[in-house]
Formats: structure tokens, C-alpha cells, sequence
């Protein structure tokens, strides 16, 4: 391809290109093979190199790419001649592609039709080559490669984009600056993911670990600017991360040891005599660290869900009480009072009440509480959900808020205190319920960005699986961990999670937690995506909650002792 020498720096095959097959009924997928190499000439250049063979006529992908690309280099196109489409920056023989690193405009993840991940390279002038599709895994080692002579930096407004920019000192600098990797005057890895509990914590922690976003908007080509609307970009993928960059700047250090502690058996002696209590944040801390005995979680709890100020004295919390139970029960009286006439002209109360008796039916019947046919345990678990949707009209009753409710109503033993407990709890997860689900793909957009900065090898291995996007791990996070865990064990790590300690987002410490205890039966093994769906889901009454407890905080403690130093 060259006269000059060359230096062979990467090379992978088993890459094949994808064209487009709906425009040609003849086998679109051909393997080859990447390479960057140097070029030495009177100055070093770095080249990507690509090519394609013969047809593979026995390599099957499994679906109809449903997406353009360049369509004018295909060899059997007469009406297209490439001599008439080579973009600036490109050398073409057939399917022989050649791309100077300096012409490297950006690199974009891209995944179409049953998931199958995509590489897409574009030079400056705008041209993308033909998806690349790494059959045999290759995109981390080949970012690698990279890295030696460019930066990638993430998109602010499409996170599998990256900009590429070249790796001399003022750049990576400037990089580092846009990256914001010491902001707030300190080096603390997780000053804001302890602060903030959802996009500003884990926009900063992604930063800080791993280039996988960025916070701020790149500075735009000078020779091609972009916006959304640039027809050259390619198609806007769904609602994924980004693939994981090179971490850059970051030392994890080992992970601490961590030892449990004995629930919070005394509760008398942190109160006045007028009933306030005195150290909430000694609580929060007893009760992080061993939970609550059985006997005090009934008060206990009032407190962890905000149903009574930690500051009362007992006769405010009297009158507190007082006030609520007239209010719950006027909300009550406003769904009891309906005729069924009325209700059939209600269709959203309707298909409320449908849902929640369909769910009550089968809620946690292997629990006493809620066992056998005519319990009064179900009548009120039903009639506080059907309450709920009086207080919260625009969120009403969505599926698993059942699974919420149910642990309040067996601890308190009370309508009306596990009512106003339960809107508590949801003042934290509301988000969860949301139609749009935003909430839920954002947390499991920080779930992956967590995993892949502690264990990256796991994280590989599920996208070589096409199970990166964790989405096994719906469920945990929705409710969180309902199913996961026993009874009694669930009474316990939600009043953990309750005490918002160490941080606002220690529910997905508990997934990574749970995940890398899993590492050893996944890797290696022939695991799919389905057979890793299915023992993911096996796993269910068989985590033992101390261990993964221990492996949560043992994480959290790792990430703030992480030094960070700036790379020049």
C-alpha cells in the first residue's frame, strides 16, 4: 500500500465490513482484517489500514443492516465508480482502505438490528468508512492503539461518539482541562458522586476514571463543524454508553477489607427527655453498619422514611400522627366513594385497580402476613395502593410498587403508617416509575460506567456476549433487589439504603458488588446471553447479603482512596 517503510503497530483479523444490504440482494458482509502502522518517511504518519477479501458466503450475521454507508466503493457497482467517491484523506483499492490518523475525524459506536456492535470511522472531510464489525473481539486493543497517537474524547450529545484529536502535550492538557479531572480545588475521586446522586456524580466520576463522557461540549472542527442536524453524522443510535476508552490518569489501588457490625439494638438512650432524638447521624451510621433489630425497626423506620422530623418531640409526632391518619383516610374515602358506574367511566382508576388486585394476588403470598385466600393483609395492601393513586395522580400504581409497600406494611402493621412510609420510599424512587424510563436507563448507563472502571476483563466478556448493556440488571435497580434477597434479608438492606450512607448511589455498588462476585462462574465459561440471562436470574435466594454488603463498601472505600494525577 505504501513505498515508504512501515512499522506494524496493530493488526486484527477476523474485522469484517458491512454495506448496504438493502440496496443489493448479494452477500454484503466480507472479512479482513485492521491495521495501524507508521509510515516513516521525512516526518513519522500513522495510518489505519483496512481490507476486505473475498465474500464470506458462509458467515452468516443474523439480520438485514438496516443502515447507509458508502455506497459508491462496492467493486460490482458500474453506475458508482470509486475513482469518483474517494474522499479527501482516503486511498481505496477495492476494499483496501488507508486513513492518516490526522485525518481521523471520529470514531463512533454504533448497534443495529439483534445488537451486534459497530465501528464506524469518519475522516474530517465527513466520510464514514464501511461499519466494522470485530467478530472476534478487538475494539479495546485496537483503542489502545490509538491512544498512543490520538485522543478520543466523548461527544456531549451522542455518548458512542468520540472526537478524535491529536496526542501532543498541549492537547492532552487541554483534554484534561475539558475533562475537568481536579475540579472543586481537590483530588477526591467521589467529592460529587457522594453530593449527587444521578447525572452531575457519575458525569464527574466518569471523567475522573475513564473517558467515557464528557461534561462539556468538545471544541468543533475548524474544517468540518457539526451539529445535530449534519447529515454526514452517522444514524443516531438507541439510548447506550459508549464502548470504554483507556483509562487515563487513574489509579484504583487495592480493595480494603471491610467487617459488618451488630444491628442497632438501643434506640431509648438517644433521646431526650422530651423525646427528640439526639445523634440521627450516629443512627444513620449504627444502622448502615448492621441494620436494625426486629423490635425497633417499627419506630426506626418512621424516622429512616421521613414520616417523623428526627427533631420532634413525642407530642409533635402525636399530632403528626394525628394529622396524617385524617388525611389518609380522606384520600381513602375518594376511591371507596366511587360507584362502579362512575369507574366504568374512569378508565385510568380502572386499569389502576385492575393492576394492583392482579399484583396483590401474588405479592410475597409465601410470607404470613399476606398467605392464604381472604387475608386482611392483602385487603391492605390493596387499599393503601389504591390510596396512593388518590395522592399521586399523575404517577397513580405502576407494577412493582407492590413489592415496595409490602416489607412497610409487615414491619408497621399499620394502614396509615406504612402508607405515609411508603410515600417516603417512593420520594426516593419515584423516578423508577416514570413511563419514560429515563431514570432506570440512566442508572444503568452508571451501573456500566462503574463496572468497566472496576473490572474491566467482566465487562469485556459481557459485550463480547451482547450483554453490556446490563439490562439483566433491570430489576435489581427498579426495586430494589426485592427478589433478589429473602424476607428478612431485603428488611435489612433497605434500611441500609435508607441511611443514604456512604453515598447517595449505593444501590449500584450493591449491583457491581453482586456482578464481580459472579466474575469467576461467567468468565471463561460458554456462557451466551441467554444462559447469562438465565443464571443471573438464578442467583435469586442465593446472594448472601453480608458478603455482598461488605464487597459494596469495600468498593466505595477503594474509590476515594483513588489517587488521580494528571497525565502532561
Amino acid at each position: 500500500w505504501f513505498v515508504f517503510p512501515l512499522q506494524l503497530i496493530f493488526e486484527k483479523e477476523g474485522v469484517y465490513l458491512h454495506t448496504n444490504a438493502k440496496r443489493s440482494n448479494q452477500d454484503t458482509t466480507i472479512p479482513g482484517f485492521i491495521r495501524i502502522v507508521e509510515r516513516v518517511s521525512k516526518t513519522v504518519e500513522v495510518h489505519i489500514q483496512i481490507k476486505g477479501g473475498e465474500e464470506d458466503t458462509n458467515f452468516d450475521p443474523g439480520y438485514e443492516p438496516d443502515w447507509a454507508v458508502i455506497s459508491t466503493v462496492k467493486k460490482d457497482r458500474d453506475h458508482a465508480p470509486v475513482k469518483e467517491s474517494v474522499p479527501q484523506g482516503f486511498l481505496i483499492s477495492h476494499w483496501a482502505f488507508s486513513l492518516p490518523l490526522s485525518e481521523l475525524y471520529s470514531l463512533r459506536r454504533a448497534r443495529f438490528s439483534l445488537g451486534r456492535n459497530f465501528l464506524v470511522l469518519t475522516s474530517r472531510g465527513g466520510h464514514p468508512l464501511p461499519p466494522l464489525h470485530f467478530h472476534r473481539g478487538g475494539t479495546r486493543e485496537l483503542l489502545r492503539a490509538l491512544h498512543r497517537y490520538i485522543i478520543l474524547d466523548p461527544s456531549p450529545v451522542d455518548g458512542r461518539l468520540f472526537l478524535a484529536y491529536p496526542n501532543d502535550s498541549g492537547e492532552q492538557s487541554q483534554a484534561f482541562d475539558r475533562l475537568q479531572l481536579l475540579d472543586d480545588g481537590g483530588s477526591d475521586l467521589v467529592t460529587r458522586f457522594i453530593h449527587d446522586p444521578y447525572a452531575t456524580t457519575f458525569g464527574g466520576f466518569s471523567k475522573v476514571t475513564n473517558f467515557f463522557r464528557a461534561a462539556l461540549r468538545p471544541p468543533e472542527s475548524p474544517i468540518h463543524p457539526r451539529t445535530v442536524q449534519d447529515p454526514s453524522l452517522p444514524p443516531q443510535p438507541d439510548d447506550e454508553p459508549g464502548f470504554e476508552l483507556i483509562t487515563c490518569g487513574v489509579e484504583l489501588g487495592p480493595r480494603p477489607d471491610v467487617t459488618r457490625g451488630q444491628p442497632l439494638d438501643k434506640w431509648e438512650e438517644f433521646l431526650d427527655p422530651e423525646g427528640r432524638v439526639q445523634n440521627p447521624e450516629r443512627i444513620k451510621e449504627l444502622v448502615f453498619r448492621g441494620g436494625i433489630t426486629p423490635t425497633l425497626r417499627k419506630e426506626a423506620w418512621k424516622f429512616l422514611l421521613g414520616f417523623y422530623p428526627w427533631n420532634s418531640t413525642r407530642k409533635e409526632r402525636d399530632d403528626i400522627l394525628r394529622v396524617k391518619t385524617d388525611e389518609y383516610f380522606r384520600m381513602k374515602v375518594q376511591w371507596k366513594s366511587i360507584s362502579e358506574e362512575q369507574e366504568m367511566r374512569n378508565s385510568l382508576l380502572r386499569g389502576y385497580r385492575n393492576l394492583i388486585e392482579r399484583d396483590v394476588s401474588r405479592t410475597d403470598r409465601h410470607n404470613t402476613f399476606f398467605s392464604g385466600n381472604d387475608n386482611p393483609g392483602l385487603t391492605l395492601l390493596h387499599d393503601v395502593l389504591m390510596t396512593y393513586c388518590m395522592y399521586n395522580f399523575d404517577l397513580g400504581y405502576v407494577q412493582g410498587m407492590s413489592d415496595l409497600l409490602a416489607p412497610l406494611l409487615f414491619v408497621t402493621q399499620n394502614e396509615v403508617e406504612s402508607f405515609w412510609c411508603l410515600t417516603g420510599f417512593m420520594e426516593l424512587v419515584h423516578q423508577n416509575f416514570e413511563e419514560s424510563q429515563e431514570a432506570m436507563k440512566q442508572q444503568l448507563l452508571q451501573l456500566s460506567i462503574l463496572l468497566k472502571a472496576l473490572d474491566p476483563e467482566l465487562c469485556d466478556f459481557l459485550d463480547s456476549q451482547d450483554s453490556g448493556s446490563l439490562c439483566f440488571c433491570f430489576r435489581w435497580l427498579l426495586i430494589w433487589f426485592k427478589r433478589e434477597f429473602s424476607f428478612e434479608d431485603i428488611l435489612t438492606l433497605w434500611e441500609v439504603l435508607w441511611t443514604r450512607l456512604p453515598c447517595e448511589n449505593f444501590h449500584l455498588l450493591i449491583a457491581c458488588s453482586i456482578l464481580e462476585s459472579q466474575r469467576g462462574e461467567l468468565i471463561g465459561s460458554d456462557h451466551d446471553f441467554n444462559t447469562i440471562l438465565k443464571h443471573i436470574n438464578e442467583l435469586t435466594m442465593k446472594l448472601d447479603l453480608q458478603s455482598v454488603l461488605r464487597g459494596a463498601e469495600a468498593i466505595y472505600l477503594q474509590l476515594i482512596q483513588c489517587k488521580v494525577r494528571r497525565v502532561l
